[in-house]
């Protein structure tokens, strides 16, 4: 019970007050991290792993201790479980800046819709026109909710504060170095990989949660799961092409293309069969993202519940 209503708590949390404008721990464990990797680092697999099961172990370790600690006392437990998933979950931050975005397209602002962007994605936004950075930002709503919001609360419910807190030093990692490129090629792969794992849940379920709540943004499950069906698997990652197709048919838009990154250009699979979204796309994707945050709580307090 106690794990069950501390999820809850923390995420009524994050929907009162967001992320905290500084000192998030999430923030201060990246700082950690970049310290870590002046000394982890070289150009090898190994040093990779080295560098993730040191950060992530930390996490994960100090969560269980804080389980260990609270677990005979149902107060101390609900609390540190609301505190830890409080600190994990980004999805009112994923909001504010998505919407942040839509209001500068909306004042026709293109140049700074385009600052603000970089706030979300990692992609070279400077030459990108309104239709692309509101494909950019749907899309960047779509895997966060997953991975900001749907996949912590999975593992939270699974394994309490050190899943809390292993899954988001190991999503963390991948952000940080867990992308291609010349630096972070093999260094990164690790991350990148157990982050794959670590998503796989959380990317399914966010698919089957928003196309069963489809139709709270006008949309049609059954064009979600088609989407999700037919083009998921021709996306590069296994987790974010189940979440954005599921999204698009959802939507009724269609996502994917060339994308512009430092390290080069990806075209990127179509996913979806509508038009491309437009402004006001980005407010649905919101709600939409709300709606499967929303369904993901539940399920993880009945999941908390049963274990």
């Amino acid at each position: 019970m106690s794990r069950a209503l501390g999820i809850a708590l923390g995420h009524l949390a994050d929907r009162r007050l967001g992320d905290p404008r500084r000192g998030h721990p999430v923030a201060i464990f990246g700082s950690a991290a970049a310290a870590l990797e002046r000394r982890t680092y070289a150009d090898s697999r190994a040093r990779g792993l080295l560098h993730l099961a040191l950060l992530a172990g930390t996490a994960a370790g100090g969560g269980l201790g804080l389980e260990l600690r609270t677990r005979h006392h149902p107060v101390a437990h609900t609390l540190v479980t609301a505190a830890a998933t409080w600190t994990v979950l980004g999805g009112t931050s994923l909001a504010r800046e998505a919407r942040a975005v839509h209001h500068l397209l909306a004042d026709d602002d293109l140049p700074g819709a385009r600052r603000r962007l970089t706030h979300l994605v990692g992609r070279d936004t400077s030459v990108l026109d309104e239709a692309e950075v509101s494909r950019a930002v749907v899309e960047s709503v779509a895997e966060n909710t997953s991975d900001a919001v749907v996949a912590p609360l999975v593992w939270g419910a699974l394994l309490g504060v050190p899943g809390l807190l292993g899954y988001r030093a190991a999503n963390t990692l991948d952000a940080m170095v867990g992308h291609l490129g010349e630096r972070y090629g093999r260094f990164g792969w690790a991350s990148a990989r157990f982050d794959d794992l670590l998503n796989l849940p959380g990317a399914r379920l966010s698919g089957l949660l928003a196309a069963a709540l489809a139709p709270t943004v006008g949309g049609h499950p059954s064009a979600a799961l088609q989407a999700w069906r037919r083009d998921a698997h021709r996306h590069p990652s296994p987790n974010a092409g189940v979440v954005e197709a599921a999204f698009a048919g959802a939507l009724g838009v269609r996502l994917g293309g060339r994308n512009h990154y430092a390290h080069g250009t990806e075209d990127r699979v179509v996913l979806g069969d509508g038009p491309p979204p437009d402004r006001a796309d980005i407010e649905r994707a919101v709600r939409l993202a709300d709606a499967v945050g929303t369904g993901a709580v539940v399920v993880a307090v009945l999941v908390a519940l049963r274990r």
